[in-house]
């Protein structure tokens, strides 16, 4: 009888044993995929507790969460040749745990060595305008470029971004005085355009001030309030306008009236004997 309470006893442990060698513990950023002699099943083992078949079965484990390894930095030359250094960064998941897990031996170093060969090719078909202002749509080509492969992988791309530019120092300046060159460039047309707005203004006003004289005298009386207004300067005031235009208007006037003729003796004599030449013929 104590043989067989110790027997049932081995069995159950033996059973626990067993039971505790095929339990695995799966977390929740991961999936398993289970081997069993070797052959992959189908589907994936969700998180949480899980029992695999002691000897029989061999579970790999895969992490989805967003990964975001950086890309090296690459050396390449534009399509207008220009040598530029360009890093970037790629943000890639797992969505297929078997696939990841059979079609590529290591689905992360895979994905790095494309998108190096991808960001080489992108600068080689890229301007530096376009490295350095339109990123977005190379960040597009980008990621379709190393979503290709990669779907097959089990492995989408969710996102590649371009960190930074490197250019050559001699480019650097060139491009320095470019700008100063721009924007020296607009503050003289603004200039310009602000001289050109104003003199439109001013012929508009002297042609106004030409038609209407008292509006000359209203702004010189405009000016003088406001020199006024300071009192820690002389004001000297001109001589009106007005006045000085009728001083001319008189002096011209006088030069075209008729000079009178003085009178001499003898216009005085001819003009008695005219007087009394009727008397006589009486």
């Amino acid at each position: 009888m104590e043989s067989a309470v110790v027997g049932v006893v081995v069995v159950v442990v033996f059973l626990l044993l067993l039971l505790r060698s095929g339990m695995r513990v799966i977390n929740q950023v991961e999936r398993g995929v289970v081997f069993r002699f070797g052959k992959a099943l189908p589907g994936h083992r969700q998180p949480g507790i899980t029992f695999l078949i002691p000897v029989a079965d061999r579970m790999r484990k895969v992490n989805v969460q967003v990964a975001t390894p950086p890309i090296p930095t690459q050396e390449g030359i534009t399509r207008d040749n220009v040598s530029v250094k360009v890093d970037a960064v790629v943000y890639y998941r797992v969505t297929d745990p078997a696939r990841a897990t059979i079609e590529v031996q290591d689905y992360a170093f895979a994905v790095g060595q494309v998108a190096q060969s991808s960001l080489r090719s992108i600068i080689g078909k890229s301007d530096l305008d376009d490295l350095l202002s339109d990123r977005e749509r190379l960040h597009e080509g980008l990621a379709l470029m190393i979503d290709s492969p990669a779907a097959g992988w089990g492995v989408h791309i969710d996102r590649v971004e371009i960190k930074d530019v490197q250019l050559p120092e001699s480019l650097k300046r060139s491009m320095s005085r470019q700008a100063e060159a721009e924007r020296e460039r607009r503050a003289r047309v603004i200039t310009a355009d602000g001289e050109f707005q104003a003199a439109q203004q001013l012929a508009n006003a002297s042609r106004i001030m030409a038609d209407t004289p008292e509006a000359m005298q209203l702004r010189l009386l405009q000016t003088v309030v406001e020199v006024a207004a300071e009192k820690n300067s002389t004001l000297v005031m001109p001589f009106p306008v007005e006045l000085l235009r009728y001083f001319d208007r008189a002096a011209r006037n006088l030069d075209a009236a008729p000079t009178p003729t003085p009178e001499t003796p003898e216009t005085r004599t001819g003009t008695a004997t005219d007087r009394s030449a009727p008397a006589d013929a009486s």
